[in-house]
């Protein structure tokens, strides 16, 4: 059966530039989940809202566009819902978590997709969909 995954737009970057900090080999992490999801051939969910986030990053389309054509066959993009963005509006002031991550985690539950990150604040929303850590995948 084929898996799907949703990556926090924080474990893009540090697939995209390779991010290693001592005793935190970020960047090898996202290589080898990536490796090992291409090898699976499972899938990876991205949506608009990674993009807007790579951008606020300091990418540009064109950028975005070519960093995302190396990978294209493990990727399924999905648009975000005027409901799910509602929703994740309301999350956010509720429990206190930035708006990106309640529409990351809801994109994640309503595609079936394992949330994968390193960031604390999706603990607070393990009621919409586990999350994973990288390092923990591979």
């Amino acid at each position: 059966m084929i898996k799907k995954y949703y990556l926090d737009t924080s474990i893009w970057l540090d697939f995209f530039e390779n991010r290693n900090e001592p005793n935190l080999p970020k960047g090898d992490w996202a290589h080898k989940l990536l490796g090992k999801i291409t090898e699976n051939n499972d899938k990876i969910i991205y949506s608009d809202i990674v993009i807007i986030e790579l951008g606020a990053a300091g990418y540009s389309p064109q950028e975005i566009e070519n960093l995302f054509d190396r990978i294209k066959p493990i990727l399924i993009f999905i648009e975000s819902t005027e409901k799910q963005v509602r929703k994740a509006k309301d999350l956010s002031s509720k429990r206190g978590v930035p708006n990106g991550d309640a529409l990351h985690a809801l994109i994640a539950r309503d595609n079936k997709a394992i949330v994968v990150t390193l960031d604390r604040h999706f603990k607070k929303l393990l009621d919409i969909n586990k999350s994973k850590r990288p390092q923990d995948l591979i």
